[in-house]
């Protein structure tokens, strides 16, 4: 809440300098840029108590390490997925998480013969879905990475970037309940033993 708040400011600073005569807008500034200056206090204040909260749980702790080994995944990410899933507790299989998440596109059929393109549904938790989303752009860009290689050759077989991208935020969160299930970090060179 205190980010999209100070966001708001810093948009109105932009916004409004060509609009306002100078002195004017170099009063606002000076205002706003209090308010901006509180707000990143707040957050920087806020942020130290989640990490000495999250020091305190040598599980939470010893998960956020493990999460944060996965490309693409940064703390806000491990740290959402540790509180959606309960610190892994409340959902076990990824499968379940990604229909949670809103991942997994669905059939939608009335009746016999209506019959629509498979979709995402709109009752997903979006704030997870949102910060999936981000770690599947950022991980689509990192080079040697095995979800970039299935990126680009999904993208290449002609397939919508927006679909292959929720492709990767499903392959995201397997790779991170693996991560969890195995008590191992992220290798991107790791050869599975059965194959």
């Amino acid at each position: 809440m205190l980010v999209a708040d100070r966001a708001k400011y810093q948009s109105q600073l932009k916004d409004q300098v060509d609009y306002m005569e100078h002195s004017i807008y170099i009063a606002k500034c000076n205002r706003v840029e209090g308010i901006i200056n509180t707000f990143t206090d707040y957050i920087a204040q806020i942020d130290l108590e989640i990490k000495e909260l999250i020091n305190q749980a040598p599980v939470i702790a010893h998960q956020m390490d493990l999460l944060m080994s996965v490309d693409g995944v940064g703390e806000r990410v491990a740290l959402k997925m540790i509180m959606e899933t309960d610190a892994f507790t409340s959902f076990t299989d990824p499968r379940k998480f990604c229909c949670h998440a809103g991942v997994v596109p669905f059939v939608y059929v009335s009746g016999s013969s209506q019959r629509s393109k498979n979709r995402v549904s709109n009752r997903a938790d979006k704030s997870i879905k949102h910060l999936l989303h981000m770690a599947a752009l950022s991980v689509s860009q990192v080079k040697n990475s095995p979800l970039k290689k299935y990126y680009d050759r999904k993208v290449e077989e002609g397939k919508n970037k927006m679909s292959v991208l929720n492709a990767v935020r499903a392959k995201l969160v397997t790779i991170m309940f693996a991560v969890i299930r195995t008590d191992a970090f992220f290798s991107r060179n790791y050869q599975n033993s059965l194959a």
